[in-house]
């Protein structure tokens, strides 16, 4: 098959969504600096056009290809997370980039499709009793705590969030049997009052203002309070594009990045609200059924592996700023302004659809 045959046979409805949902992020990047396209709508429109085509390239590599390289690329994005440790910058109080000089690269983003593939590919190679052996999942246990320890030393609890969450997918896709997650998620919950302690001081204090906003509402429960304020005064309808006054009065905070969300509900109320919500299930919902068709081990763990990393995105940032959830700054997929978690965003897709393309590709140990 050509490269235009391949790219030809990407679905054209979840793709035409995919930029859908970025040009209207683009646009709440133009409201949220009242009407300009600097500094944040433009160059998101440049970070996307180089992720598109990013991701339109590795749609074009072949599965086995990505089978292949999955553990290289682990074992890069682990290099990269040590390095974070040395050379990284600290920006908004965590240690979490390397500047490039173009831009600033985040290696837990890399790590979280490296820790997927690798997964899907150890679990590729294992039969119905091998992974039942408790002895079996020594080895992806560690494959899994590694990077994470290393994204809570920057610290970056969202982040490890979604390296275990994401991770549990799979294991639970390859067949782990229930009792097993019953037995972590008691022990995790038995060691709460050891991990306590071990929390930086922010962190404890964004859980109790998750507990009661109003303690602190001038500084501490500042954002939640204002994006409930935000999300309240959108009503049904909304306020109308650079109508919002909560955003553009500048008492919404990180109005570009985490909080997204909210500055598009009070603009567009809940019917808007209600359509950016279904907008990304019908994406999501595409990719399950890519993930489902799909005919290998390592096509089906890999591909639901992404599905349910973007899912996480969606709901935790949602979540997030409705108050559901402690602050933990997830950004909204394609939404919020940022390059790295765009670009592995795009490229989740774009092996999403290598994925649907090569379907009948056959991966041999």
């Amino acid at each position: 098959m050509s490269v235009f045959q391949k790219l030809a046979a990407i679905p054209k409805v979840p793709l035409f969504l995919l930029c859908l949902l970025a040009m209207l992020g683009m646009l709440m990047l133009v409201s949220a600096a009242n009407g300009s396209i600097y500094p944040w709508a433009f160059k998101q429109l440049i970070r996307f056009s180089f992720g598109f085509i990013v991701m339109l390239c590795v749609t074009c590599i072949d599965v086995r290809i990505l089978f292949l390289y999955a553990y290289p690329l682990y074992l890069i994005s682990f290099v990269a997370l040590i390095a974070v440790e040395f050379m990284g910058f600290v920006g908004m109080g965590a240690q979490r980039w390397i500047d490039l000089y173009v831009f600033n690269f985040q290696p837990s983003e890399m790590m979280r499709l490296g820790l997927i593939l690798t997964l899907a590919r150890y679990f590729h190679g294992l039969n119905d009793d091998e992974t039942i052996n408790p002895m079996s999942l020594i080895i992806p246990i560690v494959l899994i705590l590694a990077p994470t320890l290393l994204v809570l030393r920057q610290p970056d609890l969202g982040t490890a969030m979604l390296l275990m969450l994401s991770s549990a997918a799979i294991f639970f896709t390859a067949g782990v049997r229930l009792w097993k997650f019953a037995i972590v998620g008691g022990a995790v919950f038995t060691a709460i009052p050891l991990l306590w302690p071990m929390l930086h001081e922010y962190q404890k204090k964004r859980i109790m203002i998750f507990i009661n906003p109003e303690s602190d509402p001038t500084h501490a429960g500042y954002h939640i309070i204002q994006s409930k304020i935000a999300l309240g005064s959108g009503g049904i309808f909304g306020k109308g594009f650079l109508q919002g006054t909560q955003s553009h009065l500048n008492f919404l905070p990180e109005k570009q990045t985490d909080f997204i969300f909210t500055m598009f509900c009070e603009e567009f109320g809940l019917i808007g609200a209600v359509l950016l919500i279904l907008l990304y299930m019908t994406i999501i919902a595409y990719n399950i059924r890519i993930a489902l068709n799909a005919r290998t081990p390592f096509s089906r763990l890999a591909g639901l592996g992404l599905t349910v990393t973007l899912f996480l995105y969606v709901f935790i940032n949602m979540a997030m700023v409705t108050g559901l959830l402690p602050v933990v700054g997830i950004p909204l997929p394609l939404f919020s302004y940022g390059g790295t978690a765009m670009l592995t965003l795009l490229i989740s897709q774009g092996i999403l659809y290598s994925i649907h393309i090569h379907n009948d590709t056959r991966i041999r140990l």
